[in-house]
C-alpha cells in the first residue's frame, strides 16, 4: 500500500526546489493543497493588490500540477482534518512560515493532529538560515544588521543547494473548487500586472534576465529608479515561486565583485528582517525602541490622503506613490524617500505608511514591510539615524537627473525642463505656462515646506533623543 500524504502550498507556489514536496512525493500519492487563510490571518490578511499576484500564482501553479492543485478558503484545520478523513491521509508535509500568526496556527495544528495519528512534518524552504539558527556568540539575537551578516550568515552553514522539481503521484480525487471561487480578484485594484510573467516559470525567466542585463551594475544602479538594474525578484520571492537558495545559487556562479557582494547582502537583509519578526512579533505595531512610544505623531487625515494618493506636490515622492497604484511596485531608493517624507516631513506615523504598503504592493511581506518601516522612522533595529531625512529635491537630481522617473509616472509634469522637473514651485511663471502647468490645478502645490518641516523633524526627533 502507497502511503497517502498532503502536501499544503502555502509561500512556496513552485515545483522545483521545495523540499516538503520533495518529502511528500517520496513517501507515496500526494494531494496537492492550497487554504486561502484570512481566519486566522486577521489584522494581516493579505492585502487586496497581493491577492491579484496570488489569483495569478495559483493558476500558474495548478498548471504545473496539471489540474491537480485542491483550494480551499476557511479554515484549515477543519478543512485538513475533513481531507484526512475523506482520502485516509497519515502524512501531511509543509514548508515553514514565520509570521507570529501562521507560527502559532501551525503549533495548534500540529499538536492537535498528531493526536490523530496524522504525521506532520516541516521543512525550510524560503529562508537561506533559520532564523534561530544566527544569533550571537552569548545567544542572543543580533540587532544591527552587519554583524548579523557578516558574522553571523556568512560563518554559518552555507545555504543548502536547490533540488529538483519531484515527480508527482497525486491522490484520485477531482479538486471540489476553481480558483476563481476564492474570491482574489477585486475590480477596484488599479495595480496593473501586464509587466510581469507571474508563477514559478516567470520567476526563473526575471532571474535570469536579471543575472544577464542588470546584476553587472547593481551596486550603483541600484539606485536609480529609471534603470533596470534592480532585480523585481521581491513578489516572486515572497510567493515563493523562487526560492532564496535558487537565487543565491546562481549568483554564486557568477565572479566574484561588487555587484554580486551587494546583491548577496540584500538577500541577507531579507534574513535579517525575518529574524526580526521572529524575535520580536509585534514588529508590524509595534517600536522597537520603545522610547518611541512617547513619540507626538500628528494625525491629519488630508495630509494622509494627499501622501497615499500622490498628490503632495513634491514629484519625487508622488512619481514613488503614483508606482505603487498603477503597478503595484516601488523602486527601492523611492521607498527610502516617500517613507522619509511621511514620518519626517509629514511627521505622519510610520503605521500608517505600513498598512498602505500591506494593502497596495504585490510582494508585500509582513517582515520586509515592518522592518523597512521601522528602519525609516528611525524606531527599528539598525534604524536610520533620526537626523537622516532623505531631501526628495535632493535624491530626484541625483537619482532621476534627467527627471525620467518622474515624467514616467506623473505625465502632467512632462514638458518642464529638468531644471525645475523637481522643484515645480521654484519654475518661473512663463516656463510653467509653456509646460501647460498651473500650480494647484493640473499639479499641486507643496502641503508642507520642505525645509521647515525638516527642522520640525530634527527637533521632535532630537527632544526624544534627549539632544535638546
Amino acid at each position: 500500500m502507497r502511503k497517502k500524504s498532503i502536501f499544503w502550498f502555502r509561500q512556496d507556489l513552485r515545483l522545483s526546489d521545495n523540499p516538503g514536496l520533495e518529502h511528500a512525493c517520496s513517501i507515496g500519492d500526494v494531494l496537492p493543497l492550497y487554504i486561502l487563510d484570512d481566519i486566522n490571518a486577521k489584522e494581516h490578511a493579505m492585502g487586496q493588490v497581493s491577492k491579484l499576484w496570488l489569483h495569478h500564482s495559483l493558476n500558474a501553479l495548478k498548471q504545473s500540477l496539471s489540474g491537480n492543485l485542491h483550494v480551499f478558503s476557511g479554515n484549515p484545520l477543519e478543512i485538513l482534518q475533513e481531507l484526512c478523513k475523506q482520502h485516509q491521509i497519515t502524512d501531511i508535509y509543509w514548508n515553514r512560515t514565520y509570521e507570529p500568526w501562521q507560527i502559532k496556527r501551525d503549533t495548534q495544528i500540529k499538536e492537535l493532529l498528531t493526536t490523530q495519528n496524522i504525521q506532520i512534518q516541516s521543512f525550510n524552504a524560503s529562508l537561506l538560515w533559520e532564523p534561530w539558527d544566527i544569533k550571537k556568540s552569548d545567544g542572543t539575537p543580533y540587532k544591527v544588521f552587519t554583524p548579523f551578516y557578516r558574522k553571523g550568515c556568512l560563518n554559518a552553514q552555507p545555504p543548502r543547494q536547490p533540488i529538483t522539481a519531484p515527480k508527482l503521484n497525486y491522490i484520485e480525487s477531482q479538486p471540489k473548487h476553481q480558483i476563481d471561487d476564492l474570491k482574489l480578484l477585486n475590480p477596484k485594484v488599479l495595480a496593473d500586472h501586464s509587466a510581469w510573467v507571474i508563477g514559478e516559470n516567470g520567476a526563473q525567466k526575471r532571474l535570469g534576465d536579471f543575472l544577464h542585463h542588470g546584476i553587472e551594475a547593481y551596486k550603483k544602479g541600484r539606485d536609480f529608479p529609471a534603470m533596470q538594474n534592480v532585480s523585481m525578484l521581491s513578489p516572486h520571492l515572497h510567493f515563493g515561486e523562487i526560492s532564496p537558495n535558487q537565487i543565491w545559487e546562481a549568483v554564486s556562479h557568477l565572479e566574484e565583485d561588487n555587484n554580486v557582494d551587494h546583491f548577496k547582502s540584500e538577500l541577507g537583509w531579507r534574513e535579517f528582517s525575518y529574524s526580526l519578526l521572529y524575535h520580536n512579533p509585534t514588529l508590524p505595531h509595534q517600536n522597537l525602541q520603545s522610547k518611541f512610544d512617547r513619540f507626538s505623531w500628528i494625525e491629519d487625515p488630508k495630509l494622509l490622503s494627499a501622501w497615499q494618493t500622490g498628490h503632495t506636490g513634491v514629484p519625487m515622492v508622488d512619481a514613488g506613490m503614483r508606482q505603487l497604484l498603477t503597478t503595484g511596485y516601488m523602486h527601492n531608493r523611492v521607498r527610502m524617500i516617500v517613507g522619509s517624507y511621511l514620518v519626517k516631513n509629514l511627521m505622519l506615523d510610520w503605521r500608517h505608511g505600513e498598512k498602505w504598503f500591506w494593502e497596495h504592493l504585490f510582494d508585500a511581506d509582513l517582515a520586509n514591510n515592518s522592518a523597512s518601516w521601522q528602519w525609516v522612522a528611525g524606531c527599528g533595529a539598525d534604524a536610520a539615524p533620526y537626523f537622516r531625512i532623505f531631501n526628495p529635491i535632493t535624491q530626484g537630481q541625483k537619482f532621476d537627473p534627467q527627471g525620467e522617473y518622474i515624467r514616467t509616472y506623473l505625465p502632467e509634469l512632462s514638458q518642464l525642463p529638468n531644471q525645475y522637473i523637481h522643484s515645480p514651485w521654484e519654475a518661473p511663471p512663463d516656463v510653467l505656462s509653456k509646460a501647460s502647468i498651473t500650480l494647484g490645478e493640473q499639479y499641486p502645490n507643496p502641503i508642507v515646506e520642505l525645509k521647515s518641516s525638516r527642522q520640525r523633524a530634527l527637533d521632535a526627533f532630537a527632544k526624544l533623543s534627549g539632544r535638546s
